[in-house]
């Protein structure tokens, strides 16, 4: 995935740099989570099940709190 459509869905293979640069309501979502990746010099690469998997987050309800927060609706 090269760029992140604001229409598209946030999935699991979702890169974390391109979901915080193109949605930046998302950083309170990881946070939340546990996830302090954000500024990492590995979010250019890791997915969002990568990041899942290394920090052992469920990973639907990730997606689905970054999606909630990326449609405007707040950190879930």
């Amino acid at each position: 995935m090269d760029m992140l459509d604001v229409q598209k869905t946030i999935a699991a293979d979702s890169l974390v740099q391109e979901v915080v640069e193109h949605h930046p309501e998302t950083v309170l979502v990881f946070v939340r989570h546990g996830l302090h990746c954000v500024g990492c010099t590995i979010s250019p690469f890791h997915t969002i099940a990568d990041s899942a998997r290394e920090h052992a987050v469920a990973l639907e309800p990730l997606l689905g709190a970054l999606n909630h927060a990326a449609a405007g609706q707040g950190p879930a």
